[in-house]
């Protein structure tokens, strides 16, 4: 079955780095658009970041773009973020999903457990 599992999450002061991984299973890979997605306390589930199959694609959030870099690695079925300058208010749960379409339009079928990243003095 589908599995996608996070990790990398943590506790970061303002301006600090983490890399968070998602680790896919149970599907082929290579053959999905990838996303992450937060979701703050109170918030809805927003999109931070999606890739393509080949990583020719990427999408970002504006309240990202700049600071947070998507990649993949398809030999090890393996998502990234790269979280840098991190901020009061990037302290969310983030979690990782498969795309639902070919191409990269927001659209997600599965979903990871998330993993929790606070930005905090």
């Amino acid at each position: 079955q589908v599995q996608l599992v996070e990790s990398g999450g943590g506790l970061v002061q303002p301006g600090g780095s983490l890399r968070l991984s998602c680790a896919a299973s149970g599907f082929t890979f290579s053959g999905y658009t990838m996303w992450w997605y937060r979701q703050a306390p109170g918030k809805e589930r927003e999109l931070v970041a999606g890739i393509s199959r080949d990583s020719g694609s990427k999408k970002y959030a504006d309240s990202v773009e700049g600071r947070f870099t998507i990649s993949r690695d398809n030999t090890k079925n393996t998502l990234y973020l790269q979280v840098n300058s991190l901020q009061f208010e990037d302290s969310a749960v983030y979690f990782c999903g498969r795309g639902r379409y070919a191409y990269l339009v927001e659209g997600v079928d599965y979903w990871g457990q998330g993993t929790q990243v606070t930005v905090s003095s």
